[in-house]
């Protein structure tokens, strides 16, 4: 069952100005060690920051909280799974709200879906619930 659906849609070039203005200060404040490592090494850059800033937001709000609810931006990190599908890995009160809001005798499942076509990049994130059958 859904229990969480979110989508952002975000202007790349609005984050290539804010990652050129604040850089590092920036980059450390809203995304993981992770997701700096992997957008840092990317020929587009913003893009690839961009997405992820999108991913967040999609999150926060597939969790209901918004960002400005007491999720925070780096309890919130997309992962690549081993073949590669990207993912949300949840940490801090943004954990505590997924768990929250799973049912009892269910595990969250966190879909992602990334996109970019410059100048827009795009995120949907659908929170499942399905049966915990101790997997």
């Amino acid at each position: 069952m859904i229990i969480g659906i979110g989508s952002d849609l975000i202007d790349i070039r609005r984050i290539a100005k804010t990652l050129d203005r604040y850089g590092a200060r920036f980059t450390q404040r809203v995304f993981t060690e992770i997701e700096r490592t992997k957008s840092d090494r990317r020929r587009e850059r913003a893009a690839s920051y961009a997405k992820r800033f999108a991913a967040k937001e999609a999150c926060s709000k597939a969790l209901g909280t918004g960002i400005s609810r007491g999720v925070f931006w780096r309890e919130m990190g997309v992962v690549n799974l081993p073949g590669g599908k990207p993912t949300m890995e949840l940490s801090g009160k943004a954990r505590a709200r997924l768990e929250g809001m799973t049912p009892s005798g269910m595990k969250a499942l966190v879909h992602l879906t990334i996109t970019d076509d410059y100048p827009l990049a795009q995120a949907f994130v659908i929170i499942e619930a399905v049966p915990d059958n101790g997997n």
